[in-house]
């Protein structure tokens, strides 16, 4: 559980978002960190374990794309969700909106599973897999609102992990570092492959910290191509630049 001092930190941090955390949302926040801890002992979620860590590089860096979700939007996609970032957090902010998660490893969809359990997240859903596989299934292609991934890959790759899930109108939001220029330099052809076009990049440091951040909006104007996204592993080894 998260001591008050660090409750005070997340409820603070959060406001320089906009976000007013209720004592509700603080309570799920602090469950988290503690089952995240709990859970980190018996497998490999996160190399930050600190309290003041946890709030700060993983809790109020999730929360910093809230301000970018468009109003209505109804269905997200966490791709690469790792320890459930941002993908839990936005579900404890937006209860209306039905949150998927999806990852590689089914030891971290348990430890996720159980998270949701504990918070009572009514509109969580896991799913194990590749984003390279779910991209093509027509229960998952172009059905979201948004999709977000937090570390994942290099911006060309995740455009072609990502933008075949949203739908046309719809927003993928990328959580980068600060040295953004580059990335999105090489991006040029991927999205216009894939229907993408950056829309802002939105450059800020972490509250009550000194890291640097970037979130990049990309707005899908048009249907990804029934080719993308490529065969698992493809979109990694032959980035498309």
């Amino acid at each position: 559980m998260l001591s008050d001092k660090n409750i005070e930190l997340l409820i603070e941090g959060a406001k320089e978002y906009g976000i007013a955390l209720s004592g509700e949302q603080a309570d799920k926040f602090s469950q988290y960190a503690r089952l995240l801890k709990e859970w980190n002992e018996k497998i490999n979620l996160t190399a930050i374990t600190d309290p003041e860590g946890i709030v700060t590089k993983h809790f109020l860096d999730s929360l910093s794309i809230i301000p970018f979700i468009p109003q209505g939007a109804k269905f997200l996609i966490d791709v690469g969700t790792g320890a459930g970032f941002p993908g839990i957090p936005v579900s404890i902010l937006k209860k209306e909106i039905k949150v998927t998660l999806l990852d590689s490893l089914e030891k971290r969809l348990k430890f996720l599973q159980e998270v949701s359990n504990a918070l009572e997240l009514k509109g969580l859903k896991m799913i194990h897999g590749r984003a390279e596989d779910y991209g093509v299934n027509k229960d998952y292609r172009e059905k979201f609102d948004v999709a977000t991934a937090r570390a994942v890959a290099n911006l060309p790759v995740l455009l072609e992990y990502c933008l075949p899930f949203v739908k046309t109108g719809g927003l993928f939001i990328a959580m980068k570092g600060p040295d953004i220029k580059d990335e999105v330099k090489d991006s040029k052809k991927a999205l216009d492959i894939l229907g993408g076009k950056v829309e802002e990049i939105k450059q800020f440091t972490l509250p009550e910290s000194d890291m640097e951040r970037s979130v990049v909006i990309i707005r899908k104007l048009r249907h990804t191509p029934t080719s993308y996204p490529r065969k698992s592993g493809k979109p990694t080894r032959d980035p498309i630049k």
